[in-house]
């Protein structure tokens, strides 16, 4: 088994990731739960981070957000343990009992999380959100139900899905069958890069897009899809994997039908191990986002809104494509997520 398609913790034994990983969320819980409520004071700000599912992307994300928190912000953070609104807002509801100043969050949902917001905009606490986005993501413009969060600091999912088919485009001669494995509608990041990859897509006439799968997060699920699209398409040459759990499942189904390579395969996020896996021919390609920029600037304009200070409404922090030719490159590899 490969390090993509490995789980986290993949160096160990199941039951003992299990251990890790639950060890880990205990800890992160009872430090956001233990830490005393939040009190109006802008020299010593309180920020809560409260991310969408247990993820390097996430945990990456939060070391940029301890950075910007270095000197004198006290930063509580709190990961659900999966991608869905059941556990992503009572940890929200916790966080607004608590009283912060601001909130950074990445809704699971761009209309389900709309209320729990809005709670926490009645409490006075300031919302920031990363990575994904409530409403159409278009804040401060004094209409809709959606524009109250102050900004909106991530990478530009729709650029994002433009630049993995001009990529795949180039690998395939610009012919060929692809499609997307994405996660779930109604995630506005992973939405965003299926939207940009079809209407960049839509410039190679000889390429044909077939329709978009889900995985729900599940990694077997999208083996699954995969190889049941192979079976229907034997001249399947491309797939882009949108975010890290579907990229996972659609490498271990092109390598268990023994086309790795044949069928090229580019993937959304730099997961650890990700280098070992362009090296081995496993993925073709991978485009790497900034989390630990999305953490940085998210607490960054937090902070400085808290102490009435302007912020920007949107903040884009930009990609990066590894491949076999630039991997090694410390400029490059820089940008693979921490566990």
């Amino acid at each position: 088994m490969n390090s993509l398609t490995k789980p986290l913790c993949a160096t160990r034994p199941v039951s003992k990731c299990r251990r890790v990983i639950s060890a880990v969320m205990g800890a992160l819980m009872l430090s956001a739960l233990a830490a005393p409520p939040a009190h109006a004071d802008k020299d010593h700000p309180v920020v809560a981070l409260l991310p969408g599912v247990v993820d390097p992307f996430y945990f990456t994300m939060y070391h940029g957000a301890q950075k910007a928190a270095e000197d004198n912000t006290q930063l509580l953070f709190q990961l659900p343990k999966s991608w869905n609104t059941t556990e992503q807002v009572p940890i929200l509801k916790a966080f607004i009992a608590k009283r912060p100043d601001a909130i950074l969050v990445s809704p699971v949902d761009a209309q389900q999380l709309i209320e729990p917001l809005t709670e926490a905009k009645n409490a006075g606490i300031k919302v920031i959100t990363v990575d994904t986005y409530i409403g159409t993501g278009r804040y401060q413009t004094g209409s809709g139900n959606a524009d109250f969060p102050l900004s909106f600091v991530a990478s530009d999912n729709k650029e994002g899905g433009r630049i993995a088919a001009r990529t795949l485009a180039k690998a395939l001669g610009e012919k060929g069958i692809v499609f997307c494995e994405s996660l779930k509608p109604g995630v506005s990041s992973t939405d965003a890069r299926v939207q940009g990859f079809q209407e960049e897509m839509k410039k190679y006439p000889n390429i044909k897009v077939l329709p978009t799968l889900y995985s729900e997060d599940d990694a077997n699920k999208a083996v699954s899809d995969v190889s049941g699209v192979m079976a229907r398409e034997p001249g399947l040459s491309g797939v882009f994997g949108t975010n890290t759990f579907s990229g996972k499942g659609v490498a271990q189904a092109i390598h268990m039908a023994g086309k790795s390579g044949k069928v090229k395969l580019i993937v959304f996020d730099a997961v650890p191990g990700i280098d070992k896996d362009i090296k081995s021919g496993l993925v073709d390609y991978a485009i790497a986002q900034r989390p630990a920029d999305m953490g940085y600037y998210g607490v960054k304009y937090a902070v400085d809104a808290i102490r009435g200070k302007p912020v920007p409404k949107e903040k884009s922090t930009g990609f990066v494509v590894m491949d076999k030719s630039n991997i090694d490159n410390a400029d490059v590899k820089q940008y693979i997520y921490s566990n």
